[in-house]
């Protein structure tokens, strides 16, 4: 028998001990891939959205971002209460501050019955270039808006948004009941921002809105992108009432938001998890307890206490893993289905899983089944074996 205690020989009679109780094995593995998939789907919202922001940024052409007020970190401020004024004075101290480029632009988000009625308009100076604003702007199809067309019910429309809204060349899409626009182009920017919204001339939205002195924000290029903290430095201490971020500024405020959710995700995650873990518990407990006379036999042929210890402890952690193996198909099933609800509705994939996250879920899983198989396991080899052999 000591010869025979190796960790294969271990290993091979808890899964032939797990295969003899078929279905308490099946549900309480089921139990912890429940858990492990839950797990994966709410960490990986944080990784998808992490990432997504991440690449929305990366393709912004601008370095600074000038709202009215403090800035607040919002990556969308639809509110237009940034003064029209502010622009010619941006643009009269550019030399000044460092300042290439000043766009003016106004955001609108337009809700809908469903998610193919639902746009984010970004009204800009038809004249603009929007490879300033969005690295790798093109028209796929169609044409980009040029200066005649300030004014006019024109707009071009993100690839991303035009699937989704089945828009194509000639398509009207209807603002309010006096402003209607007429789709001229089709545009992309390698899956950036604007394959996601909808562009029309500035005036044409901010006659839509009831809006002709006021924008959401100001785009700022600086001469020297490397400096653009400096200019932003310098936009404020000559604008008090200004805000200005940088494109970094704005990805640190947004991972500083996604950490506190990614603790309340963890902390969601965590308890399904330890509901899994009592579950295995329980498994492993109850078949310590059926078997106190087959474990006083194997004692009495010569086998050690630690023997039993880790013949327990490998079932728990078989089934652990187990549990995880399944709960990550099933979580990249789940992943699957969040992005294509999210793509319908904003045209952005929420959620990635990635090695680390997978990594993540199969360390949880053999703690899982360490730290639940430890008590069943020292039951089990502490198993008197005349008192054992003595029951019926």
């Amino acid at each position: 028998m000591r010869a025979g205690t190796g960790p294969a020989m271990t290993g091979t009679l808890a899964a032939a001990s797990l295969r003899q109780r078929p279905l308490r094995t099946f549900l309480t593995a089921l139990g912890i891939a429940v858990a492990v998939a839950g797990a994966v789907v709410f960490l990986s919202l944080g990784e998808g959205i992490r990432s997504v922001f991440s690449d929305q940024l990366a393709n912004l052409g601008p370095d600074i971002q000038v709202t009215f007020g403090p800035a607040s970190g919002d990556f969308f401020p639809t509110s237009p209460d940034l003064p029209a004024h502010y622009l010619g004075d941006l643009q009269a101290a550019a030399d000044e501050l460092g300042i290439r480029l000043a766009v003016p632009t106004l955001l609108y988000l337009r809700g809908g019955l469903s998610p193919s009625q639902s746009y984010i308009f970004e009204g800009l100076p038809a004249d603009v270039d929007l490879s300033d604003l969005f690295f790798g702007a093109e028209a796929r199809e169609g044409r980009l808006l040029t200066a005649a067309d300030e004014g006019q019910g024109v707009a071009v429309v993100g690839a991303s948004a035009a699937e989704r809204g089945r828009l194509t060349l000639g398509s009207t899409l209807r603002l309010n009941p006096n402003v209607s626009l007429e789709v001229v182009g089709v545009v992309s920017a390698n899956g950036g921002l604007l394959d996601n919204v909808i562009v029309a001339p500035l005036t044409t939205l901010q006659r839509a809105m009831g809006v002709t002195d006021r924008y959401s924000l100001i785009a700022v290029s600086s001469v020297k992108p490397e400096r653009a903290a400096e200019v932003a430095a310098a936009i404020q201490q000559k604008f008090p009432e200004l805000g200005a971020q940088t494109r970094s500024e704005l990805f640190e405020q947004v991972s500083t938001s996604l950490k506190v959710s990614d603790v309340v995700r963890l902390g969601i995650s965590a308890i399904a998890l330890i509901v899994g873990a009592i579950a295995v518990a329980n498994t492993v407990m109850m078949s310590v307890f059926e078997r106190t006379r087959e474990f006083a036999v194997i004692r009495a042929v010569g086998a050690r206490p630690r023997f039993l210890f880790g013949l327990v402890l490998t079932e728990s952690l078989l089934l652990s893993l187990a549990g995880a193996a399944v709960g990550v198909a099933i979580g990249r099933a789940g992943v699957y289905f969040v992005n294509r609800v999210a793509y319908d509705y904003v045209g952005l994939h929420v959620a990635l899983v990635t090695p680390r996250l997978v990594g993540f879920a199969v360390l949880v899983a053999l703690v899982m089944g360490l730290s639940s198989g430890l008590l069943p396991a020292a039951r089990a080899s502490r198993i008197p074996i005349a008192e054992a052999l003595a029951r019926e």
